[in-house]
């Protein structure tokens, strides 16, 4: 004989279970970000995912570091044995804003059929759009996990300032791995900074976090069509040019002259050096638009006014002598034409240089 089915106690059963559900979830945290259907149903991505406009460009931004890595194609990529992997770390000169994955340095690197130490030299980029020296160590720190020959780390002053570390969203949102990095590689990192994202154990629960579990899906779902298209971020029929023409203004992040060392990140600089360990690095000054418009005797550029900019590169001339880095800058390389919408974004013209440029470097540190 069957029992009668009570809609009351199926309701109250059914809230039990989603509770316990929901307090699995956050004490597990389970990880999800590590599981794709990139490098398996559909390739890797060239670059690490991002985007503002994700139903056209087929991407999107998120905060899951698991995530992210899974859908590109190192992680699918078991590395052979005649391969000499080259990791590329940066900003969105070296994601490649306004520029198709192949048209990037990294992909362009790739196209020139390099060979070092008898090996096919592979470039990878991670780079990540936001400019920080704390970002890019956290991205590091990932991307050592996949046995790089070589490792280039593109920078400019810009990353440096000292309120710039951690107010990055891709940073703010990931205060356990910051913190991890402080722990294991002296990364300073203030106890109570107020830029952290700090998710309280509610945030952890299935519907607490759901905006993450809904990106970590959107960002699977999108891949089908980014597989069939190509296409990973909205490529603009015309846009406005970098700034040539400045008012005559000096500032600079509130520093004044001269620029002192104590104001800038260059403990994040050394930390990145502490976590690739005894890998090689190039850490390069990325080349950057110096302007003949009005003004440019005070400002080279939007981002920079002369007087910063040249202590800047006077402060990482002596650092890299002192420490024993091997520092290549490359701030004046790209004639002025060759940027695009920002002082830092090159055309892939400009990209073909900079890879041109930095080939025999790379060919240097061959071991």
């Amino acid at each position: 004989m069957s029992q009668e089915i009570k809609p009351l106690n199926v309701l109250i059963k059914g809230l039990l279970l989603f509770i316990l559900f929901n307090l699995v979830i956050a004490a597990w945290q389970p990880g999800v970000g590590r599981f794709s259907l990139y490098n398996i149903l559909y390739p890797g991505r060239e670059r690490l995912p991002f985007g503002e406009n994700p139903k056209q460009s087929y991407n999107l931004s998120l905060f899951d570091l698991d995530a992210m890595f899974a859908s590109h194609v190192i992680t699918g990529t078991p590395k052979a044995h005649d391969e000499f992997r080259v990791i590329i770390v940066g900003d969105s000169s070296v994601w490649g804003t306004l520029l198709k994955p192949e048209e990037t340095l990294a992909g362009q690197l790739n196209a020139d059929n390099l060979n070092a130490c008898g090996k096919n030299i592979r470039a990878y980029n991670l780079g990540y759009p936001t400019i920080s020296l704390t970002k890019d160590v956290m991205l590091l720190s990932y991307a050592m996990d996949y046995d790089p020959n070589l490792v280039i780390w593109m920078t400019t002053l810009d990353a440096f300032p000292l309120e710039k570390q951690t107010s990055t969203p891709l940073v703010a949102n990931n205060e356990e791995k910051v913190r991890e990095l402080a722990t294991s590689y002296q990364l300073r990192v203030e106890a109570d900074d107020p830029n952290f994202e700090v998710e309280s154990f509610w945030q952890k629960t299935f519907v607490g976090n759901r905006r993450s579990w809904a990106d970590f899906f959107r960002l699977q779902i999108y891949g089908v069509m980014w597989s069939a298209t190509g296409i990973d971020q909205v490529y603009p029929s015309d846009y406005e040019k970098a700034q040539t023409d400045f008012e005559a203004d000096e500032s600079y992040h509130d520093l004044t002259a001269p620029l002192s060392e104590d104001e800038l990140a260059l403990n994040a600089l050394e930390t990145g050096y502490r976590v690739v360990g005894e890998t090689p690095m190039l850490l390069v000054n990325e080349p950057m638009l110096i302007s003949s418009g009005a003004n440019s005797d005070i400002r080279y550029n939007f981002f920079y006014p002369r007087w910063a900019y040249d202590d800047y590169r006077e402060i990482m001339t002596s650092l890299s002598h002192g420490n024993g880095w091997t520092y290549v800058d490359l701030w004046n390389v790209v004639p002025a034409n060759e940027f695009t919408n920002s002082a830092i974004h090159l055309t892939p013209a400009g990209e073909n240089l900079l890879a041109d440029v930095l080939a025999p470097y790379i060919l240097e540190n061959c071991k």
